[in-house]
């Protein structure tokens, strides 16, 4: 079948659309009919070549839609179902046996290959000429995409399905840092630096699950005033010339129970982990260019700090996508209120306004739910 889709022909090139020939679903795939995708800044440093795959390529890996058809062998959706896709993975290696899938030890193949790893062709095409595709297992910068069975997560029919696609990436990200990897206690402190999608979300989740002291830090105050509106108790505007480290450390009486790093800034992650008190947490979120390196004090570390990088939320997505679901209706994680929704054509434009941090989440609508 032929699909329109956002092409990137070259490094930091606009995407252009054009029709593409897509492939039948193959053993264990799935056509979703996409009605939104997320951007997200994965796929900027993707455009960007921050972390190459070969070009042409579709880029998108935050879709939500409707299950057109299956292939062989497919049982857990069937046509007609709404799902949300997320990131691929092996199923087999030594984490994914464990549930640890986002810490696949082929993660980097699964979502970034630009291939099916099965036989390394792409299901899109241009002219005869291969695109790269199966970005993330899905590829959803397109009216329609191949992804596996393994990575869509079926919701709700009642379900928002065109705000959910980011659940499949930045939402879960930011929220799955705080609520499965930080696991805060009610009533502890937390202290998120970067209230983009992803540090929003974790100060929605940190609200949801009873930190009593929420602390953003950004450069940006219209960042901070939202931050604020989701249940960040204190802010802290990071372009002033306070210390931010004393700033933190002076109003939680100490230090912070747990940081999380969503810039990608090394001197902004140093900063979160010498803002956590004793025996303190820092996640790291933020993805910065390959070979990135950071300085942290040995010392420091040794009164029983702890540094971990967080992984696509550190969940699995088939469980933990449904629960963010239901926390929305429920109105205790109102993911809804930073995502800005853009129609297809205005792909570029909806890149540019979140490059210059004009739009939280935009959302690209693909099609009617």
């Amino acid at each position: 079948m032929e699909t329109r889709a956002a092409v990137i022909k070259e490094e930091s090139g606009p995407f252009e659309i054009e029709t593409l020939e897509l492939d039948n679903p193959k053993e264990g795939e799935v056509l979703v009919r996409n009605v939104g995708a997320g951007i997200c800044h994965t796929d900027i440093s993707v455009r960007d070549q921050f972390k190459p795959i070969p070009l042409p390529a579709v880029l998108g890996h935050e879709g939500s839609g409707v299950v057109e058809a299956v292939g062989p062998g497919v049982t857990q959706v069937e046509p007609g179902d709404n799902v949300v896709m997320s990131f691929d993975y092996c199923e087999t290696c030594k984490n994914c046996r464990r549930g640890a899938i986002a810490y696949c030890e082929g993660f980097y193949d699964y979502n970034f290959g630009g291939v099916r790893v099965s036989d390394g062709t792409s299901p899109l095409s241009l002219d005869g000429e291969e695109v790269s595709g199966m970005f993330f297992g899905q590829s959803s910068f397109a009216e329609y995409s191949i992804a596996n069975e393994r990575n869509v997560v079926p919701v709700s029919e009642d379900a928002p399905l065109e705000l959910l696609g980011p659940l499949g990436c930045g939402i879960q990200t930011g929220a799955g840092g705080v609520m499965n990897v930080c696991e805060p206690e009610a009533g502890s402190s937390i202290v998120v630096f970067g209230s983009g999608s992803v540090g929003l979300s974790a100060v929605m989740a940190a609200n949801a699950v009873g930190c009593t002291d929420i602390v953003a830090v950004d450069l940006l105050e219209t960042r901070l005033e939202k931050a604020k509106d989701l249940g960040a108790t204190h802010t802290i505007d990071a372009s002033s010339s306070e210390d931010v480290e004393a700033a933190v450390t002076d109003h939680l009486g100490g230090g912070a129970d747990y940081t999380l790093e969503t810039s990608a800034q090394p001197s902004v992650l140093r900063t979160a982990v010498d803002s956590t008190r004793k025996k303190g947490f820092c996640g790291i979120i933020g993805a910065p260019r390959l070979g990135t390196e950071v300085s942290l004090d040995v010392n420091t570390m040794m009164r029983g700090r702890v540094v971990e990088g967080i992984l696509m939320g550190g969940g699995v997505p088939n469980e933990f996508i449904p629960t963010l679901v239901e926390l929305h209706r429920q109105g205790r994680f109102p993911f809804d209120e930073i995502i800005t929704h853009y129609q297809f054509e205005e792909i570029d434009r909806a890149v540019h306004d979140h490059e210059q941090g004009d739009t939280i989440k935009p959302v690209i609508r693909m099609s009617e739910p």
